[in-house]
Parts: structure tokens; C-alpha cells; sequence
């Protein structure tokens, strides 16, 4: 089903389309663009409020600017529907998320209008920066840089380094603040209330106004507009909330905040602000889901990424089952860790700005307190659980597997050194589906393991999961504990076992066989079951041993598995290089054993985005992957 765009959008081919139009025209694109992002969504799914809320900022840029030759960076890419509409990928747009179909970020190897791949928050400052340092380099004096960034992205460090830099850098580069008190869930934090400040204060209300009139008077001023800006420095500065403007004392010049969902004024501000050399902010307030009511008015966390509903009503579409499904295990780390902490009162839960994506919102329902959201910033969140561990506390801190490479130097620094009880839940380890490459969990094995003082865990499902988390509350005399699993469904309807001690470093032998070696880790054992089944009924005795522990290695399983078998296969859903086949094989050489060890797992390769089955099946571990990969073993061998 293809979506069909409204008659002024559908002459849009790339933002050339835009330059002529009229105030009524922008006015009218807006509109056509937000109702085809609508209409796309709600039918295909993707991500939804962020780049409503945007629909007008990202008509008057492709407006004002020349790109690609001027460069526009999306922070984090949630927000980038509408860019990608007007840049030549409108007919495509229906493959957005979809495998082997448009990214659902920007990507430079998509077009030469994404100027810088995405996925992560908070690059786009830093990134933009750089760009303007190059250009000014090049004697590309003219040339425009901007950065769009939400008030969620701000809080990470990353974005403070930027700002930290832009101010003494005079490059010509514009950081647009899209300020929604959202990211995925609430902003938390000081700067929150500092920007909510700003925008409703009514001291800085009364200059904005005098402000904004001196900037429209810009075009007809020549050369003395510099005159006019450094009286417009200083009243924000001399006025502004009764004292400085923090960006202001970073030297970036202060300019809103403005309405970001009226294309005319920020087309006016932004043709004025293309005058004003050097670094700059514009502060713009938007709603996110803006012109969809249900969005607008709704639980803006659920519409952040729908999924698929009917436009009409709001109803979000869900699938219905006949019989009990498994609960994600998302849901059971949320439930689990309420439980652990009502019992033990040292436990505390910590995650950087994702408590409904990884559940963590449960506890924090119950237990405010102990729960904590510490903005976008997993850099803080290891410290800060590094710190609670300190004063014998038990932290819980809850990362993206992928965003944990954020934060890889305080695990490291803060955690291991200090041989600190931090425990680590990966969430979206393996393949993260239609997010794609920047949220794929593929490295967290092998980056993981090889730090000292640390436990490597990863369930093969729901009662494994409850029993790593028991396990890691309990006293220890390893330091940190990193348990890994995957996004989505695990396996067991019935999944609240009573949760039991896990010896460290033990693993499981789940069938006997003696004519090859099935050796998997985590979730993705669960494959391993039809493949094994298979090779029976053609005669094929296996044997499956779940090894739980990537470190320590249950070195006396390994023991049994290669003096009983000359052929081993090992499964998993991280990266190859360095990962868990490749440490089954260390043990191998460093005990001298002479087996045939065989390895499935992620290429050394950047794999792409899809559903999780599809990406399985092109990597090779699917369960026709395990079979076809067991039986070449077994005849290579042979």
C-alpha cells in the first residue's frame, strides 16, 4: 500500500521544491507533510511524536538553507521523518524500518542530504562543529552548519563538551534547541526546569519581544546589524531570568525562545540568523505528536513509536492471542527487580532515560526513591551506580547494550579498577530489529569479558533471567555482574518461577549426544532446540550444553565437552571476534585440546536493520543456520 502525498507535497522532489513557495505555501507543506507522516505510521509503524513536532522547523530549514551544500545534523534521528519526506526518499518512505528498506535514521551512505549517521542521542553538536571547524578551514566562509537537538539530548555530556567548544571555536554553526520537555519519556533534571524557566518567565518574555523586533529590523540595517546584535547580547544577558543565560556564558549568542510550530517566523529568524557569524542558539518550543490529537493530547511516551493504529480513532493496533504468550524480557527484569528490592532494601534501580523501554519504570512507580532516571547520560549512571555500591548499596543499572559503549571508560575506570559490585543489565543485546545498526547490542561479549573483576552472564529465558538477577543481589566476592538479554519475547508463558542461586561460572548440559557438541549462550539456545530435534530423526546423537557464563567459564563443563567429543559447535547472537566461540576456543588451546570448533555468531561486518528472525537467518544462527552449520561440521570432519 503506497501512501500518497497532497498536492503541493507531491511536487516536492528535493528542497530545491521549496525555495519559491510562498508564506501560504510553507503553511500548506506543513500540513501536507504532517498528514503524510500520519498516514505512513499508522500504517507501516516507525517512530511518530518526534517528528511531528518538527514538521515546521523542518520545512523553513530545507527553506532557508542550501542543502546539502549547507549541512543539516539530526540529533538522534527520531525526528528526522519530515527531512527524509523532502529529500528525495517520499516514494520509498514506505519501506522506512522495513529489512533491506530505508533506514529509520539519517545515514550518509542514504543521501547526500544526511550529513551525519545518527541513532545515538547528543552527536549532533559535536558532529556540526566539527563540520564548521572544516569548513572555515577551506576558506567555505558562507557555508552553514546547523545542529538540531532536543532538550532530552541535552543532558548528556557530550552535548555539554560541544556547547563547551563551539563557544571559543567562531565557526559559523547554529545549534537549533528543539525544546518538548520530552525524549522518550520525561526530562528529568536541572536543566529541565532551567529551560521551563526561560520559557515562562515573564522578565524574559518582555525582551524577547523587544529583541525579536530589533532582529526583524536586520535586513534593512546594512552593516550595522553587528550593532544591533550586540545590543540584543546584551539585554539577554543583562536581563534575561534577572541574571546571565547559561548558554550565553558559554559565548554561544542566545536567540528564542520562539513558537516551532510557526513556519513563517522561524523561516524570518532563521534568514536573519544566517547573518550572524559564529556559533549560536536558537531555542524553539514545539509539542511533540503536534497536529494528531491523540499524540498531542495522549500518553506522549506510548506515541513516541506506536506502532501500527487507525489514524481515525487513535486505537493502536495490537495482536491478539489465542493461547498465553511470553512476557518480554523487559517486563521481567521490571517485575523482578520490585520484587528483589521489596525484600532488600539496598537495592536500587538506575537508568539513563529509557525506565519504559527497559521497565525500570515498575519500580520507580513504587519505590520513587530507589529508582532512578538520570537523564541521558550513561557516563553518569555507571559513576552514580559506582558511587551507591560504595556505601554498600546494590545497584541495578539498567543500559541499552548498545549505549552501554557510551560509558565503557567508567566500567572500566569507576567499576573494575575499584572492584566495585555494580551489577549491569544489558537490555537489546544482539540484534535490536528495525533501529538498526546503531542499536544492535553486538559487542557487549567480547568488550565485557576481557575487563577484570567482572561476571558475563546472559539467560536462555525468563527463569534464567529471575535467577541472575537473585543471584547478583546476593554477597559476592566477584566485583561487577553483567547480565545480558535480548528485546522482545522470551519463551515461557508461565515465568515467575521461584527464583534460585546460580552458582558463578556454571553452566548447564540440556541433552546428551555424542556425535557433536551444540554449545550456546543465552537466548539464542533456545534455536538450537528444532536443529538438535532435526539431527536426531536423521540419526544424529548431539549434545546441547547451555554455557549461562561467558566469565567465568565452566571450565569443567568445557573439560567434559572436549574429552568426549572431537566436533563443537558454538551459537551465539553477539559479535564473532572476541566474542564467545572465541573464548571457548582460547580454552581449547590453552588445555591443548585438538577439536574441530565451529562458530556462529555476527560478522565482522555493520549488519543492517530488520526484524530479528530476518537478521538471524542472513547472519546464519537461525535454526536452519544451526542445522546447515551441524552438519557441515559433521561432514568436514567426516
Amino acid at each position: 500500500m503506497l501512501i500518497e502525498p497532497g498536492e503541493l507535497l507531491a511536487t516536492v522532489n528535493s528542497p530545491s521544491d521549496l525555495k519559491g513557495m510562498s508564506p501560504e505555501q510553507l503553511v500548506q507543506l506543513s500540513e501536507e507533510l504532517r498528514q503524510f507522516i500520519v498516514d505512513s505510521v499508522s500504517v507501516y509503524g516507525g517512530h511518530f511524536g518526534a517528528s511531528l513536532g518538527v514538521v515546521e522547523l523542518t520545512v523553513a530549514l530545507h527553506h532557508v538553507f542550501n542543502t546539502p551544500e549547507d549541512e543539516l545534523v539530526w540529533d538522534v534521528g527520531h525526528q528526522a521523518y519530515g527531512h527524509k519526506i523532502l529529500t528525495g526518499r517520499k516514494e520509498n518512505f514506505h519501506t522506512n524500518r522495513i529489512y533491506k528498506g530505508l533506514s529509520g535514521f539519517p545515514k550518509r551512505k542514504e543521501s547526500e542530504y544526511d550529513s551525519f549517521g545518527v541513532g545515538h542521542s547528543s552527536t549532533s553538536i559535536s558532529a556540526a562543529l566539527g563540520m564548521a571547524v572544516a569548513s572555515k578551514y577551506q576558506g567555505k566562509e558562507e557555508k552553514q552548519h546547523v545542529a538540531i537537538i532536543g532538550d532530552g539530548a541535552m543532558t548528556a555530556g557530550l552535548a555539554f563538551e560541544g556547547m563547551n567548544h563551539a563557544g571559543v571555536s567562531d565557526s559559523n554553526m547554529l545549534i537549533v534547541l528543539n525544546d518538548n520537555c520530552m525524549s522518550i519519556d520525561p526530562n528529568v533534571g536541572a536543566l529541565k526546569d532551567y529551560l521551563t524557566d526561560i520559557t515562562t518567565s515573564h522578565t524574559y518574555n518582555k525582551v524577547k519581544d523587544e529583541v525579536w523586533n530589533m532582529l526583524g529590523k536586520l535586513s534593512s540595517f546594512g552593516t550595522s546589524a553587528r550593532d544591533i546584535v550586540a545590543k540584543v547580547e546584551n539585554s539577554i544577558k543583562h536581563f534575561l531570568l534577572d541574571s546571565s543565560n547559561y548558554f550565553e556564558s558559554l559565548n554561544l549568542r542566545y536567540f528564542g525562545p520562539i513558537d516551532g510550530h510557526d513556519v513563517n517566523h522561524m523561516v524570518s529568524v532563521l534568514n536573519d540568523l544566517k547573518d550572524i557569524k559564529g556559533p549560536k542558539i536558537l531555542h524553539i518550543v514545539t509539542v511533540k505528536g503536534k497536529g494528531y490529537l491523540p499524540a498531542e493530547n495522549g500518553n506522549k511516551t506510548k506515541w513516541h513509536a506506536p506502532g501500527t493504529f487507525d489514524k481515525l480513532t487513535g486505537e493502536i493496533h495490537k495482536k491478539v492471542h489465542e493461547t498465553p504468550q511470553p512476557p518480554k524480557y523487559q517486563e521481567v527484569f521490571g517485575h523482578t527487580i520490585l520484587e528483589l528490592a521489596r525484600k532488600n532494601d539496598k537495592i536500587f534501580g538506575v537508568t539513563p532515560a529509557m525506565p519504559s523501554g527497559s521497565s525500570m519504570n515498575i519500580m520507580m512507580a513504587e519505590m520513587p526513591d530507589r529508582a532512578i532516571d538520570v537523564g541521558i547520560a550513561e557516563q553518569h549512571a555507571v559513576t552514580f551506580s559506582a558511587g551507591l555500591a560504595t556505601q554498600g548499596m546494590i545497584p541495578y543499572c539498567n543500559i541499552y547494550s548498545s549505549f552501554m559503549q557510551r560509558a565503557y571508560d567508567q566500567v572500566v575506570h569507576d567499576v573494575a579498577i575499584q572492584d566495585l559490585p555494580v551489577n549491569f543489565c544489558l537490555d537489546r543485546a544482539g540484534f535490536a530489529g528495525a533501529d538498526g545498526p546503531t542499536h544492535h547490542g553486538a559487542y557487549d561479549i567480547a568488550y565485557m569479558r576481557c575487563i577484570p573483576n567482572m561476571v558475563v552472564a546472559s539467560p536462555m529465558n525468563e527463569h534464567e533471567l529471575r535467577n541472575l538477577m537473585y543471584t547478583s543481589s546476593l554477597p559476592r566476592d566477584n566485583g561487577a555482574f553483567t547480565i545480558r538479554y535480548p528485546r522482545g519475547q522470551g519463551v515461557l508463558p508461565d515465568w515467575r518461577n521461584e527464583m534460585e542461586k546460580v552458582e558463578i561460572g556454571k553452566g548447564r548440559k540440556l541433552r546428551e549426544g555424542s556425535d557433536l557438541a551444540i554449545l550456546t549462550i543465552g537466548h539464542i539456545g533456545n534455536l538450537a532446540f528444532p536443529a538438535c530435534d532435526e539431527l536426531e530423526k536423521e540419526g544424529i546423537s548431539v549434545a546441547h550444553y547451555d554455557a549461562r557464563f561467558v566469565k567465568p567459564l565452566d571450565e569443567e563443563m568445557l573439560h567434559e565437552i572436549f574429552s568426549m567429543h572431537s566436533k563443537v559447535l558454538t551459537v551465539e547472537d553477539g559479535c564473532l571476534m572476541g566474542g564467545f566461540g572465541s573464548a571457548v576456543i582460547e580454552f581449547a588451546a590453552d588445555n591443548d585440546y585438538h577439536a574441530t570448533v565451529s562458530r556462529l555468531g555476527i560478522p565482522d561486518e555493520i549488519i543492517e536493520h530488520g526484524t530479528q528472525q530476518e537478521l538471524y537467518k542472513e547472519c546464519g544462527f537461525d535454526t536452519e543456520g544451526i542445522l546447515k552449520a551441524a552438519k557441515n561440521i559433521l561432514e568436514l570432519v567426516a
